[in-house]
């Protein structure tokens, strides 16, 4: 039997939640060595003076309360080619007990349908390659899986390196 759940837009008091998720996501990534971020700079981030990003939370019913089991974090980037706007899913994230129950597809769908009324150029998201299920996932949703396109990153450091114009700390 399918869990019943709903999918809303993030609010102020829910970034200690969200944040608990994240926590979640990184460890399932194997990346929890990388989760150094806190819930106030989410909430800050979330609904600060200047918002860097959007967020939706999936719920569900326990025990008489609404307990947060998803998370999608996403966020507006620019394609110079379309001359539009697009948006960036960050993260989409369901508590294994919770998948395949369709939370993870809600959200999905929901950012996606965000970009169509928004006119967006471009949805696009990234998924590590070890990670089947999500690329299964994306792909049943007719996703194209762009083999030819690498992400980069720059952080810590080596950013504050490339502002600098200084030699970045060797890999």
């Amino acid at each position: 039997m399918k869990t019943a759940f709903t999918v809303r837009d993030a609010r102020p008091g829910d970034a200690p939640a969200i944040y608990a998720l994240v926590r979640e996501l990184a460890a399932y990534e194997k990346l929890s060595h990388q989760c150094v971020g806190s819930a106030e700079s989410l909430h800050e981030h979330l609904f600060g003076a200047r918002p860097y990003i959007e967020a939706l939370v999936a719920e569900v019913e326990r025990n008489g309360a609404l307990h947060a089991v998803g998370f999608a974090v996403y966020f507006h980037n620019y394609s110079s080619f379309l001359a539009k706007p697009g948006l960036y899913l960050e993260d989409l994230f369901v508590l294994p007990e919770y998948r395949r129950n369709g939370i993870g597809e809600a959200m999905f769908r929901e950012v996606a349908a965000r970009a169509v009324a928004r006119d967006c150029g471009r949805f696009e998201w990234a998924v590590l390659d070890w990670n089947t299920p999500a690329l299964a996932f994306y792909r049943a949703l007719n996703a194209t899986v762009l083999p030819e396109w690498r992400i980069c990153r720059a952080t810590g450091s080596n950013l504050r390196g490339m502002a600098e114009r200084t030699a970045p700390d060797p890999v």
